[in-house]
């Protein structure tokens, strides 16, 4: 046997950094995806990157853009596209919900995680409202005091 620890939670899951940053996160779905063989194995060695994806409700199927799945290093000639549309899989009361919120208007459908489910892949994906610049500084100041008052506690007195 090799050394290699294979219930590692080093790839369990793939996150979205920016969006906390860049959207306010309202309710969130847990989606299924559809991949090939190469697009699991590739996902499995923790190289999917979802940072600039985006997810679109259309004639009410519900797919996944620009999320980058780099192809496998050892695949063969029927490697996947690393960019390609990938079809996620939801309830059709959820998929109504979703168009719902969309045609309210001023919201955005955005991969927060891509995470492991038992031998699954799943896709968390959240209707979020875009900040404004003042709301990015306000944060940005709320992390800073946060910041100092641990670090105050931290010193003792």
């Amino acid at each position: 046997m090799s050394g290699v620890n294979k219930t590692s939670d080093r790839y369990k899951e793939i996150r979205n950094r920016k969006v906390r940053h860049k959207f306010f996160v309202g309710q969130a779905y847990e989606a299924g995806i559809i991949l090939t063989g190469t697009e699991v194995k590739s996902i499995r060695s923790g190289k999917a990157q979802i940072g600039d994806a985006f997810v679109r409700v259309e004639s009410g199927k519900v797919t996944l853009y620009h999320a980058h799945i780099p192809e496998y290093i050892f695949g063969n000639a029927n490697n996947h596209a690393p960019y390609r549309p990938r079809q996620l899989l939801l309830h059709k009361k959820e998929i109504r919900e979703i168009e719902v919120a969309m045609q309210s208007g001023g919201k955005a459908l955005i991969p927060t995680r891509m995470y492991f489910k038992k031998a699954l892949i799943k896709v968390e994906i959240a209707l979020c409202t875009g900040k404004k610049m003042h709301d990015k500084r306000e944060d940005l100041k709320k992390k800073d005091a946060l910041l100092e008052a641990r670090r105050a506690m931290k010193g003792g007195f």
